[in-house]
């Protein structure tokens, strides 16, 4: 069985999974029935968005990564293109989540069949009434996770996460606010994205100062996102290596920011993969080996 290892956000990033839009977007009348549904800004255009994906597969690629590319299911909707919900990984395996989105429940079970099928170990799953989803997850070291209570998060979810990852792991819970439409999406990496083991770009305003606390004391500083590119996603940010990342374009300051702080920028158009949904590089991607 494979190993999961370097359980963090910023080591170089060496096998990660990922779903095409061929897959999660399908066809013009899948995008035409889910999108308003979903509270997509728009209707994806398919062809544009298989350009972009591939496109950012590329990037992904020339990073020295091995992108494992997840199947199609006619359970899925158009979220399933953000790999990183689904799944979490664990020393001891994967986890499958169960959604706080009801319609993305069967995503867990269709991308963990996949990579069980090529030797990833299934640890366990989350059950309800727990919820859980990936994109409310940090890894900080194999010892340390941050975890965001919210509105796809809940308690009992955080509750059985601890007891499968048993005492070794310490975990910090982060309260989040709660979005301003309830199927809205707010994850704890929409407010922090790691850059390298001492270093994280943040959104402050949100962030809770228990965290911040947390974090500083770990000797973690901050590159801070500000306020007119926090919604456009200047804090979703995906780290192919230690400093060295992948964010999405059209975001100047944030860009000019993450490079005074010593980080190497790359940028993709994610106009239909990225902004129609609300879901940046870090959420197209399941990081599931990384270097320690």
């Amino acid at each position: 069985m494979k190993e999961l290892e370097g359980l963090n956000e910023y080591g170089l990033l060496k096998v990660v999974a990922v779903r095409s839009p061929k897959q999660a977007y399908v066809s013009a009348e899948k995008i035409d029935e889910e999108w308003e549904a979903l509270r997509f800004y728009s209707a994806p255009n398919l062809a544009e968005s298989l350009m972009e994906h591939q496109r950012f597969v590329e990037k992904l690629e020339s990073a020295g990564a091995q992108v494992i590319r997840l199947g199609g299911d006619d359970g899925l909707t158009l979220d399933a293109i953000y790999a990183r919900d689904a799944l979490l990984v664990s020393p001891k395996g994967l986890i499958m989540c169960h959604m706080g989105r009801k319609g993305r429940r069967g995503e867990p079970a269709v991308n963990a069949a996949q990579l069980e099928s090529i030797g990833y170990p299934v640890l366990g799953e989350i059950k309800a009434p727990g919820t859980i989803e990936g994109g409310d997850i940090i890894w900080l070291d194999n010892g340390a996770l941050a975890v965001g209570q919210g509105p796809r998060t809940n308690a009992e979810g955080i509750r059985q996460l601890q007891a499968l990852l048993g005492g070794d792991v310490e975990v910090h819970v982060v309260p989040l606010p709660a979005p301003d439409h309830p199927e809205d999406v707010f994850h704890l990496m929409s407010m922090i994205s790691p850059l390298d083991k001492d270093l994280a770009l943040i959104y402050r305003p949100l962030m809770p100062e228990s965290f911040i606390a947390w974090l500083e004391a770990r000797g973690i500083a901050f590159v801070e996102v500000p306020e007119e590119e926090f919604i456009p996603m200047g804090c979703n940010v995906l780290a192919l290596g230690p400093r060295d990342v992948l964010m999405l374009d059209r975001l100047p300051q944030t860009k000019a920011r993450l490079e005074a702080a010593g980080c190497r920028v790359q940028t993709y158009k994610g106009d239909e993969i990225s902004r129609k949904g609300e879901g940046g590089p870090t959420c197209l991607t399941r990081p599931l080996v990384r270097g320690a």
